[in-house]
């Protein structure tokens, strides 16, 4: 019996080791502070000047922390197409893959200009009425992202009111994957 009970023992601290391995590995790997500047992003010609609130999704089928956002990106078109804000999506280019269906709102787009030397995936920019570039950046702070911690809430409620939004350039510390492949 003690026999049995050592080798549980092992077998429960042998996989704690390697869950805790595999934590460090993808903290290392994927939770970093990416600085993100968006001057040089523009909306493509045929959603370009006046118009909704428009926001552009920025993801690479690869990376594992696109599938940390996409039930609040999903929750985001739920709330706010109704209320005006047209969604689209920019995949990064290269790469192959799908949306899941609860994301088929998204409107995709080939590219956006500026888009070739975004820092990181998933990002968000968000236009305004007018077509001014209100907000470049995560969607939230941190491992997961959630309505909780999310910045782009405020962002459209803001841009919705008509409030003027400036934040073309943000800092945060959250899961991400390169946008650019590295030499």
């Amino acid at each position: 019996m003690k026999r049995k009970t050592l080798l549980a023992g092992l077998l429960g601290l042998l996989c704690l080791a390697a869950l805790v391995a595999t934590y460090d590995w993808y903290r290392n790997r994927y939770i970093r502070t990416v600085v993100f500047a968006g001057e040089e992003l523009r909306l493509p010609l045929e959603l370009a000047g006046p118009g909704p609130v428009r926001l552009v999704h920025f993801w690479d089928p690869a990376c594992p922390c696109n599938v940390g956002n996409q039930q609040h990106l999903a929750e985001l078109i739920e709330r706010y197409a109704s209320r005006g804000v047209t969604f689209h999506s920019v995949q990064k280019p290269g790469s192959r893959g799908l949306l899941p269906p609860s994301l088929a709102a998204l409107r995709p787009l080939a590219a956006i200009p500026g888009s070739e030397a975004l820092p990181a995936s998933p990002s968000v920019a968000i236009w305004d009425r007018q077509g001014r570039l209100a907000y470049f950046g995560p969607y939230s702070e941190g491992a997961v992202c959630s309505a909780s911690n999310s910045f782009v809430e405020p962002i459209l409620e803001a841009l919705l009111q008509d409030r003027p939004v400036r934040a073309a350039g943000t800092l945060a510390r959250a899961c991400f994957c390169d946008w650019q492949e590295k030499p």
